[in-house]
């Protein structure tokens, strides 16, 4: 029964776009770019190996005068594709570099979609950070959308010096977007309202329907 309902719950937490909504070309000195992205949008293209075996895609948006890095983990709905002018206005908006990604099995990222390989995705694009740009975690604020809140607060709860994080419209559990229920199984997937107890940084939580909302609520509480 347990194993069951956990597979119900990943079924319903992830719905990658079909088709994915761009590809990652690369060039001929070997650089990789993004369909429909021109050269002066200022975005470096990885192709990330995780502990899961997948090859994923992540984006670094970057803004000339940032003193922070939003690391956006996205909706389970959604594909960088679909992303690219939110980034845009909040790289533009709140001077910050954005780095993004796809999760295993969404746009063209390899694998398959599962809780633990959002685990092992996140990790890979924070290892880039640190790798490729420097990044410390007090330089970061982690951005967890949806879905994207059972990422974000697996790595906030490892990641004590963090400058915040922000959780929008994000879930208790898997399992909890079902069903009612008041206690942990261990079957349950993205056991958010568990982690959360571990985050020692600053948190915003907000529900809006609207990311321009969510931009000024970002204005308001970390710049």
């Amino acid at each position: 029964m347990g194993n069951v309902t956990s597979n119900v719950a990943a079924k319903f937490a992830f719905f990658p776009p079909d088709p994915p909504t761009y590809d990652v070309i690369r060039e001929e000195d070997g650089r990789l770019v993004f369909s429909g992205l021109t050269a002066d949008k200022n975005v470096d293209v990885h192709l990330l190996d995780t502990k899961g075996g997948s090859k994923i895609v992540a984006t670094f948006w970057r803004h000339p005068f940032a003193r922070f890095t939003i690391l956006y983990s996205h909706g389970n709905a959604a594909d960088l594709g679909q992303m690219q002018e939110l980034f845009i206005e909040l790289r533009a908006h709140l001077r910050v570099n954005i780095m993004s990604y796809d999760y295993s099995g969404y746009g063209a990222s390899t694998g398959k979609p599962s809780e633990f390989n959002t685990y092992y995705d996140i990790e890979a694009v924070y290892n880039c950070l640190k790798r490729e740009y420097g990044l410390k975690q007090e330089d970061v604020i982690l951005y967890g959308q949806s879905v994207g809140s059972g990422p974000t607060l697996h790595l906030a709860s490892r990641s004590p010096k963090l400058r915040g994080v922000v959780l929008h419209s994000a879930i208790l559990s898997g399992i909890r977007v079902l069903y009612p229920v008041k206690m942990t199984f261990w079957f349950d997937i993205f056991k958010n309202i568990d982690k959360i107890r571990q985050v020692n940084c600053p948190v915003l939580v907000i529900h809006v329907s609207s990311p321009f909302f969510a931009l000024l609520f970002l204005q308001l509480n970390f710049f």
